[in-house]
């Protein structure tokens, strides 16, 4: 009786133990990719950045980190990257200017913090967590934005960081078509994509998702896409995860991040079904398009996508990452 009582005691003091989760983690790079411009040598490069995010967050939770840091650890390298249209290769506005959003939400407390149209910020997925860890707010912009950051000694920068020659052109072009009155439809999707996301489960079986962006080549009048937006491109509870990466006035108007997160917990819609019935059918048919990356807290994850390529990949317990860009790569998921 004696030994039955402490091995009772025992598991109730370790209860964490017996209810390990399998830690998984997924990101993207963004939708929108297609083949005609990207390079095997570009490709590459893409891959590998890939590939060092999932390594940088697998890092956090292999050591019993929570999911959020984990996200933040990804996402960071990925702001880092000029390959993706986030941080060091964010678009230009139509002025000339790099503005950067982000998004970062805890799905075991729904705590959340966002950024959007800053343009020192050397990595906006650290200041959106500044925002939700240490203000009593949710989203802040522009100046007032910078401002917290000094406060809360966020690195900043000048904003020339920001400058690449690759991203310049795709302003010079789109203002030239601008100005002949004509826009080349492929172009005109293309500058929509670019977005930089994560989501993760860590060992305690809690979620999180972020997501980062420079928004829309040539965009004007302030413009805010749904990366910073609760709900739109960004949203985790108990349930799931979601970070989106698109046409971002489609996911907005469809609330998309939530809407995939309320047909898991309402409709016990698997990732897969919820993320296609969102990516794939309520967004094309307004005349959006995208992706996203789901992920549960079972750790089943889904990568739905609409285009003809999405950076993407995922890494679970084990440390090996798994990365795909086409639509016609094969990528097994967890859970599959």
């Amino acid at each position: 009786m004696l030994l039955r009582s402490r091995l009772l005691l025992a598991f109730c003091l370790v209860p964490s133990l017996a209810w390990a989760a399998d830690p998984v983690l997924v990101i993207h790079g963004g939708a929108g990719v297609q083949r005609k411009d990207l390079s095997p040598a570009e490709a590459q490069v893409a891959r590998e950045a890939l590939r060092r995010a999932l390594l940088a967050g697998h890092e956090v939770l292999g050591a019993g980190k929570p999911a959020l840091d984990a996200v933040t650890a990804a996402i960071t390298v990925l702001e880092d990257d000029p390959t993706f249209n986030a941080g060091k290769g964010a678009v230009f506005t139509h002025d000339g200017r790099n503005e950067l959003d982000a998004a970062l939400m805890d799905g075991a407390t729904l705590k959340a913090g966002a950024v959007a149209g800053v343009q020192r910020v050397r990595n906006p997925i650290r200041l959106a967590e500044a925002v939700m860890q240490h203000s009593p707010h949710v989203m802040m912009v522009g100046q007032g934005a910078e401002a917290f950051a000094e406060s809360q000694r966020i690195p900043l920068v000048d904003p020339s960081y920001f400058r690449t020659e690759k991203r310049w052109q795709q302003l010079q072009r789109a203002l030239k078509e601008e100005a002949g009155g004509q826009a080349h439809a492929d172009f005109e999707t293309a500058r929509h994509f670019g977005t930089v996301g994560a989501v993760a489960l860590d060992v305690q079986g809690h979620l999180a998702a972020g997501t980062s962006t420079g928004g829309m080549t040539n965009k004007r009048y302030g413009r805010v896409g749904d990366s910073p937006i609760i709900g739109a491109g960004t949203y985790a509870n108990a349930t799931c995860a979601v970070s989106g990466t698109g046409w971002g006035e489609f996911y907005i108007r469809t609330a998309a991040a939530y809407d995939i997160c309320a047909r898991m917990q309402y409709l016990k819609q698997s990732p897969a079904e919820a993320g296609r019935a969102v990516i794939n059918e309520r967004i094309p048919a307004l005349g959006g398009d995208g992706g996203a990356i789901v992920l549960s807290a079972e750790g089943v994850a889904a990568t739905p996508f609409n285009t003809q390529g999405m950076y993407r990949g995922w890494i679970g317990r084990d440390g090996v990452p798994h990365v795909a860009i086409f639509d016609d790569e094969r990528l097994p998921l967890p859970g599959e």
